[in-house]
């Protein structure tokens, strides 16, 4: 019958005789198979060498498919469920799902579905089977991809304060190259908010004709208007996701030229710009992402509380400005972290506070005044920028709105030095890790470590591929992709125990078996001629300290159309809520360098078994 099928499918094709290359594609992509076209193109190329002109029969084509479709260990799993190796009866697919896929609750619905949505051949799927055909479909389909069904949509509890979510974060938005040469480019936010990014960094600096431009301050990067910066928001803030964008406003703009900032945001944003708070002017809880459903919000130094900023709602503000006290930081590490060695600059705003640490973080900190324009310190509600002086500063003084931006230097030696207490700190603030300024090249730290102690917004440059990266996009694949990933109950209680360090008895270890089959058409490496790639597979396992784990497999020598491995790893997470799983495919060059072919990272929770 497959036979019968395969071809009346593709006959009409061969009515000349003979096919050619792209016919071939053609032909493929009508039989629903997925192929990559180097190898297409390699195996095409195998079986016109014999021939002098580049056309291939029906018999031939079918060689090809079968090359590409055919897979053996499909096969093999196909015939131990069918008792003919020709057909499975719902009752074996049934069998399969329950055995093989651990879904203990599969019954002939299961198995029926299954059957209407991939068996190409109609008579097969009237007898309620599936053919090996149909398999392969299944097989090879989003159904049975390793991430959970249920996590690829929003699942998570969204009602809780903002504070409990890391929030995908972005940082220097507006650069898509490096930190002090490089083009700005509004591209770089239009990307960042299609990949689910929720924090957004805007600098801002006086322009020409009171213009308000964006760009990393005393540096060779180019120039764009803030107001384009704004207009590109409004139009992709909610493509990927319903739930709030936040924009961090890197703010060095005249109060005049901050008004014209104010301006554009309620005129460009209107009803998307969060102005006002929700339900009472009194805040003694941030709102949740369900209730901040396609709002934008503005991160910036503010004047005053939440609560005098609402009496002054109705008035119009253009004119006065207000005064927030700022640290000038004259030797801390952290003084050049946000921006280039270029621009020595103190960090964002500090409520005005006789307070007088007992060990001062800083040395020599001055205190300065900064000019704040009302109309756009107005528009601050539940992100105020202030400055972070030290966690018990904070735990006696800090509102529930008012956020901090910390290095990732002095980060790393709070959760090295004093781990409990910036876990407490952050189940109560939303606190946001930035890259060092020496990172001229745009380069990442590692957001694990900072997830892990609860920072909301570990912040990293989007346009900078790499492993840091994959583990950003690997974390917020999660609940949909919407940009926030609910904290473990362990990291939101204000009084946990737990550190990365010391995990006690916060968390249910999980035993993690991984088994290696094989891989499918990878990509050829940029390094070979053949299109034969020399395949191994790392396993590795990104968590806490006591969770990071790398395994690798062997090596499969000349073959990237189906390597084959059967190898089992084995994993113990003590931390599951907090692990990151990555899968990353190399090609292995010398016994000293490796060429990454494809590498897929996801929470060590979302994996699906089977």
């Amino acid at each position: 019958i497959s036979h019968t099928w395969f071809l009346s499918v593709i006959q009409n094709e061969f009515r000349n005789g003979k096919i050619d290359l792209d016919s071939t594609m053609v032909l493929l992509d009508k039989l629903r198979v997925p192929f990559d076209l180097a190898h297409v193109k390699h195996v095409f190329k195998k079986t016109i060498d014999k021939q002098k002109e580049p056309m291939i029969t029906m018999e031939d084509f079918r060689a090809i498919y079968r090359a590409i479709a055919h897979r053996p260990e499909f096969h093999e799993l196909f015939c131990a469920y069918s008792s003919n190796c020709r057909f499975l009866a719902d009752t074996d697919l049934i069998r399969f799902i329950k055995k093989e896929q651990y879904e203990t609750e599969a019954c002939e619905t299961t198995a029926l579905e299954i059957i209407f949505k991939y068996e190409p051949v109609e008579e097969v799927r009237k007898r309620k089977q599936m053919s090996f055909e149909g398999f392969i479909r299944y097989m090879s389909s989003e159904d049975v991809a390793i991430l959970n069904k249920h996590h690829r949509t929003v699942y998570q509890n969204m009602n809780h304060p903002l504070c409990d979510y890391f929030i995908a974060s972005s940082h220097n938005t507006y650069l898509i190259s490096d930190q002090l040469i490089g083009p700005s480019d509004l591209w770089g936010y239009t990307s960042a908010l299609l990949k689910g990014c929720r924090c957004l960094e805007i600098d801002c600096w006086d322009g020409s004709n009171n213009e308000p431009v964006v760009y990393h301050g005393h540096t060779l990067t180019s120039k764009i208007l803030f107001r384009s910066v704004i207009q590109v928001i409004d139009k992709y803030a909610f493509v990927a996701s319903d739930y709030p964008v936040i924009l961090s406003l890197e703010n060095h703009c005249s109060p005049k030229q901050q008004e014209v900032m104010a301006d554009y945001l309620s005129n460009i944003l209107a009803g998307k710009l969060l102005s006002s708070t929700i339900g009472g002017a009194e805040v003694n809880q941030l709102p949740s992402p369900e209730a901040l459903k396609f709002k934008i919000l503005v991160k910036n130094k503010k004047v005053g509380t939440v609560e005098e900023s609402m009496l002054r709602r109705d008035f119009d503000s253009h004119g006065e400005t207000g005064e927030v006290s700022d640290f000038e930081n004259v030797s801390d590490d952290d003084t050049l972290d946000e921006k280039m060695p270029l621009c020595p600059r103190s960090g964002s705003s500090k409520r005005k506070s006789q307070y007088r640490p007992s060990s001062p973080p800083r040395k020599k900190a001055k205190i300065k005044k900064v000019k704040v324009a009302m109309a756009l310190s107005d528009l601050v509600v539940y992100t105020k920028s202030t400055k972070f002086v030290s966690f018990e500063h904070s735990l006696a003084n800090q509102k529930c709105y008012e956020n901090n931006s910390i290095g990732e230097a002095q980060a790393r030696k709070f959760v090295k030095h004093s781990a409990k207490e910036f876990i407490s700190h952050t189940s109560r603030f939303i606190t946001r890790i930035y890259p060092k300024g020496t990172r001229a090249t745009s380069s990442n730290y590692n957001p694990q470590e900072f997830w892990n102690v609860g920072c909301q917004m570990v912040a990293l440059n989007f346009q900078t591929p790499g492993v840091q990266m994959e583990l950003q996009n690997g974390k917020f694949i999660d609940n949909g992709g919407c940009g926030y990933v609910l904290k473990p109950e362990f990291l939101r209680n204000h009084n946990s125990t737990f550190t990365p360090h010391n995990i006690g008895i916060c968390s249910k270890p999980v035993h993690l078996s991984i088994k290696l089959i094989s891989g499918h058409q990878l990509p050829p490496s940029n390094l070979s001629k053949s299109n034969k790639a020399d395949p191994l597979v790392h396993v590795e396992i990104y968590g806490v300290p006591e969770d990071q784990a790398k395994k690798k497999s062997s090596v499969i020598k000349s073959n990237a159309l189906s390597p084959r491995w059967d190898e089992t790893f084995f994993f113990n997470v003590q931390v599951p809520e907090l692990a990151l799983i990555r899968f990353c495919v190399e090609d292995e060059i010398s016994l000293v360098a490796n060429e990454v072919l494809g590498q897929y990272t996801l929470p060590v929770m979302s994996l699906t078994k089977g």
